[in-house]
């Protein structure tokens, strides 16, 4: 019987064998935990300094941002750059204004290269003469306007007139002095106009019309002549006796009169008569004439 139950043991011990010593391993664990030689205190790691540890979050930050900015366009990288500077750094737009001291409006360049008048042979080689010969071909040059705050020092200033001041009839139906509205009273006046540009002297005949006050201005200091009406049948020696306008006061203005042969036949029986005579056509001086005798009355 023994012998039987041996046997039945051995062939169960064999049925639940393992490859895997359990035990052992195990054992070996437990014994390397608690010798104390075996254990090896771990490696301490060190925290990187403060410093270095922005500089490199710095660093990858800007490696961050440069793969950022190489993706853009160049206006876009602009924009994003001018609205972090003013994000990040309040108050100190001031930098971004531009400095325009040097900058020059159309009517500075205007007013660098105007001229009083253009000939056909001038030409406009810069871009500020190119501007300031468009600017004179628009304005009208028929009458002048006038500048007489300063004309006790004979200084006047002159200047052409705008297609506004055309249409309000500015210098034509009004008084031609910038500071005047005067509507009657209006006399024509030719006038030889001196002045100095680019250096060079310069004289322009111009034509004005001024009010009776503004005309006392126009001629203070000197004697001026009025534009009249003149026939064919005045000689030169009748054209020298014509009244000259005494500047000085402004009621001496030229003015028409007609009186009576003194040696003559009596008027009421010449009245018959005035009808017999033959029409006498009046004309109109010309340019040329007009200022041969203007410049004859300069010179007296």
């Amino acid at each position: 019987m023994e012998e039987g139950s041996n046997s039945f043991a051995i062939s169960v011990n064999e049925d639940y064998e393992s490859d895997f010593d359990y035990d052992v391993d195990v054992g070996e664990k437990r014994k390397a935990k608690e010798d104390l030689t075996l254990n090896q205190p771990a490696p301490k790691i060190s925290k990187p300094n403060k410093r270095v540890f922005h500089d490199e979050c710095a660093r990858e930050q800007g490696r961050i941002q440069q793969q950022a900015y190489l993706s853009l366009d160049a206006y876009t990288r602009h924009k994003k750059l001018i609205n972090d500077y003013v994000l990040c750094y309040r108050g100190a737009t001031a930098k971004l204004k531009r400095n325009a001291s040097n900058y020059k409006t159309d009517s500075d360049i205007i007013r660098e290269n105007h001229r009083f008048l253009w000939e056909e042979e001038d030409e406009a080689k810069t871009w500020g003469e190119q501007l300031a010969k468009k600017y004179y071909d628009r304005l009208f040059k028929e009458y002048c306007l006038c500048d007489l705050s300063r004309y006790k020092e004979k200084k006047i200033g002159m200047r052409w007139r705008t297609e506004k001041e055309v249409i309000l009839g500015k210098g034509q139906f009004f008084c031609g002095s910038i500071r005047c509205e005067e509507k009657a009273g209006l006399n024509s006046w030719e006038v030889l106009f001196g002045y100095v540009e680019q250096g060079e002297k310069k004289n322009a005949l111009v034509k004005l019309r001024l009010c009776e006050k503004c005309s006392y201005k126009l001629n203070y200091g000197y004697k001026g002549k009025a534009v009249l009406k003149n026939t064919l049948k005045k000689s030169k020696s009748d054209k020298k006796r014509d009244k000259e306008v005494d500047s000085e006061e402004p009621d001496a203005l030229p003015k028409t009169v007609n009186e009576a042969s003194e040696k003559g036949d009596d008027t009421k029986s010449s009245e018959s008569s005035i009808w017999k005579q033959p029409v006498q056509e009046e004309v109109e001086q010309s340019k040329e004439d007009a200022f041969e005798e203007f410049l004859e009355e300069l010179f007296l």
